[in-house]
């Protein structure tokens, strides 16, 4: 349970909340970082670019908890990405690695300026992108907007409540779990029971200053090989976390 105040009828009531409502809407800006950079999804430049990547997951289980894919064709990818990935919310993002190749997307969603909520999700990392500083940078940038340019209070992942690799991200990346709704939706003719995270802005300094340290240069040998986990950066930042995950990052 959260801290609260007591009222002069001797209630619970929630601590004040300070700061401008509604927060800004995310802007339609690019999200540098040292190894990769995360921009506006553009269907022209990205999309054939991004089905060739997905094509590298040859027996498509990166889709399987996805509500939509896998794709046949370029075509039919481009023609979904046109339909889908356009609007304000979800504001679809393509990540690029440092030859500017798109090897992944993700997006805001659930944009709630007027409470300073946003939950991260369509994440679909290509093979070109799992198990690399760039996939976790991704994550970093995402929050950095959020928290820092933003000012919202709260950052949520949702996923299926099954997709275990999803919910060990979930808690590598910093993000507390707190319960399951069961019957959430259905996709693909398939039940869901969703599976809630969340990040708080009280937290984010903790979770800024581990990440901070996991992406420097000096967290890497010379083959790109991790020195300490992201678990262990955050375990010396004071922050409680789960066993390091080692599966690539796919949800929707």
């Amino acid at each position: 349970m959260s801290k609260h105040d007591t009222n002069e009828l001797g209630q619970p009531i929630g601590l004040p909340v300070s700061g401008e409502f509604p927060r800004p809407a995310p802007p339609y800006t690019p999200m540098e970082g040292r190894y990769c950079s995360v921009v506006p999804l553009d269907v022209n430049r990205h999309a054939p670019g991004l089905y060739r990547a997905f094509a590298n997951d040859t027996d498509g289980h990166n889709w399987t908890y996805l509500p939509y894919g896998p794709f046949e064709s370029e075509q039919g990818f481009v023609e979904w990405a046109r339909s889908t990935c356009m609007d304000a919310d979800p504001m679809f993002h393509t990540v690029l690695d440092s030859n500017e190749t798109p090897v992944g997307m993700a997006s805001f969603l659930r944009i709630e300026p007027a409470a300073g909520v946003i939950e991260v999700g369509h994440i679909h990392f290509s093979p070109l992108l799992q198990r690399k500083p760039q996939s976790t940078e991704t994550m970093f940038l995402m929050m950095r907007r959020v928290f820092d340019e933003l000012g919202y209070r709260r950052y949520e992942w949702k996923c299926d409540a099954l997709n275990a690799p999803s919910c060990r991200a979930a808690e590598r990346l910093g993000f507390t779990f707190e319960g399951i709704f069961r019957q959430a939706t259905h996709y693909k003719g398939r039940n869901r029971d969703t599976a809630w995270y969340s990040i708080l802005d009280t937290e984010w300094p903790r979770i800024r200053s581990a990440f901070e340290a996991w992406l420097s240069p000096d967290n890497f040998d010379q083959t790109g090989q991790q020195r300490q986990p992201l678990l262990t950066r955050r375990q010396t930042t004071g922050s409680v976390g789960n066993p390091e995950f080692h599966h690539h990052i796919d949800r929707d």
